[in-house]
């Protein structure tokens, strides 16, 4: 494992060692990533997405990629800037939290819903809380917790910790949230040191189910090479390809390739190296370079014939993940070739075995290579709830601070004062909101939430007057007392089957509802 420490170079506008964490679901540690900007680079567009410097009062350039405040996207958590002129610029700024009451921190951002998107957090602590070590924490993905945050052993040596995946937006609006969970020290914060979202093409990873499944980046490398990682612009979504070398030989490629050609659009410089062996003999590598947690895998591999074009530029060989079949008879050319496996298991260290087909008259290579971990989604409010809940929140002034992203899940980081509903249907059916010293007032939408039984709303400072709410056919229980709603409660009240209790005391009301409700049946407790 290699470590480096931050410098700057004139060569490059900045050295970035990066360690990325393999899993979704592990917080082990693996591999050092170090990524060199170049200064002097063909002018490219501006990478399709949004990418944030988070903490920041203005926006810095690394290169051609351009990284903005973050106000934009989340209005809760606090700013400083690190001590720390030899870094990244991007770098020398944070965004923490430390409200230890909130269930998480969320940023959002406006999406079309169904599309696919790679999202890359990165974390250097220095120190920013006067403590010697970084707080660990969750971060989650609209309602699915992604992985935990730990950032100890990199920072220890100097480095920084990024973690990458990709989910498809399940509404209008993609939110991307850490949490304090267990392992959260008292006293620690949270925080973040930029975040990038970007849109990826409908080719890109386009096997698997999104509407079940996401991706955590693994390991993505280019086999051979001894120069930089590669990235943006080599790459247009900034992925980041590192280094692998290992005892095998490797060569350099004669011909060029076009990237288009493959799903995963992988950088042409990619393909500039290749492991190889002697003709007759199996290559084999034991890549990622570290052990992995018992899963589902997604493996892509790429190749292309190192030599000069001509009728003789081929080679044909077996590929072997871990002693099993991989794919048959793979016949890579100049042009270029790649092979997927799109649900592989894998556990522990990974071994692949490029066995040469009898008569091939150069031994098997590899150029490149993506191991990305499958993982399900913690499913997702319905919709219809979500765009009340947000509606709810719009219309108050000063709503909790973890309201947002989405408002049941993950369960132990719903929203405060939210409960919903067990099972695969996921509805919300408890708002207790009672002495948060609330104002602002109820939109119409509220009325939607169909599965609410508790609405309690009391001691507050909530005003204007109260809308239609007759969609609310569960509630039992309402709670409005002791705040400054004003005007006629709504006659649907008395049209509520479930209702059994209205505490409506304390406000500005007028009007006779109060009779209506008593003579319902006389089972409803009304306080007015």
């Amino acid at each position: 494992m290699h470590r480096l420490p931050f410098k700057l170079s004139p060569e490059t506008s900045a050295i970035l060692p990066l360690r990325r964490h393999h899993s979704a679901m592990s917080t082990s540690i693996f591999l050092l990533w170090l990524v060199s900007i170049p200064l002097t680079i063909h002018a490219m567009p501006q990478p399709k997405g949004y990418l944030l410097n988070c903490g920041s009062n203005h926006g810095v350039e690394e290169g051609q990629i351009e990284y903005v405040p973050d106000d934009e996207y989340i209005s809760v958590g606090n700013k400083t800037t690190l001590d720390r002129p030899e870094i990244l610029p991007r770098l020398q700024t944070l965004r923490y939290f430390p409200n230890a009451k909130a269930r998480k921190y969320c940023y959002t951002f406006p999406v079309i819903k169904g599309g696919k998107f790679l999202v890359k957090t990165v974390y250097y602590y220095g120190g920013f809380d006067g403590g010697d070590e970084p707080p660990v924490f969750d971060q989650i993905i609209d309602g699915t917790k992604w992985s935990t945050v730990n950032t100890t052993e990199d920072y220890a040596v100097g480095g920084t910790s990024f973690y990458e995946a990709i989910f498809m937006a399940q509404n209008k609006f993609l939110s991307v949230c850490l949490a304090r969970n267990e392992h959260t020290a008292v006293g620690s914060s949270p925080f973040i040191s930029s975040l990038e979202v970007y849109n990826l093409d409908d080719s890109v990873y386009n096997s698997t189910n999104y509407e079940k499944y996401a991706l955590a980046t693994v390991s993505r490398s280019s086999f051979g090479s001894t120069g930089d990682t590669l990235s943006y612009p080599d790459d247009s979504f900034n992925r980041y390809w590192q280094p692998f070398t290992d005892d095998n030989p490797y060569v350099s490629s004669q011909a060029s390739v076009d990237p288009s050609k493959f799903w995963n659009n992988p950088p042409q410089k990619a393909f500039l190296s290749a492991l190889t062996t002697s003709r007759g003999k199996t290559l084999t590598l034991r890549w990622p370079p570290y052990s992995l947690s018992n899963g589902h895998y997604y493996i892509a591999l790429y190749f292309q014939d190192n030599r000069s074009p001509s009728p003789f530029s081929w080679r044909v060989f077996d590929i072997h993940v871990n002693g099993q079949i991989f794919f048959q008879d793979l016949n890579v050319t100049d042009n270029g070739e790649n092979v997927f496996g799109t649900e592989w298991p894998l556990n522990g260290q990974t071994e692949i075995s490029l066995v040469p087909k009898d008569g091939t008259p150069v031994g098997p290579l590899i150029n490149a290579g993506e191991v990305l971990q499958i993982f399900p989604l913690g499913g997702k409010t319905v919709t219809r709830d979500v765009v009340a809940m947000e509606d709810l929140r719009v219309a108050l002034k000063n709503p909790p601070e973890d309201w947002a992203g989405d408002p049941c899940l993950p369960r132990v980081n719903s929203w405060t004062g939210v409960s919903c509903s067990e099972g695969d249907i996921i509805r919300v059916i408890s708002l207790n909101l009672t002495g948060l010293g609330l104002s602002g007032s109820l939109p119409a939408s509220i009325s939607n939430l169909t599965a609410l039984r508790l609405l309690l709303l009391g001691d507050n400072s909530l005003s204007g007057s109260l809308p239609d709410l007759r969609g609310l056919q569960s509630l039992e229980i309402l709670h409005l007392e002791n705040n400054q709603f004003e005007g006629s409660p709504p006659n649907s009240l008395a049209e509520l089957p479930n209702l059994r209790e209205a505490f409506l005391q304390n406000n500005r009301f007028n009007g006779s509802v109060a009779e209506r409700l008593n003579n319902k049946d006389g089972s409803i407790n009304i306080q007015w």
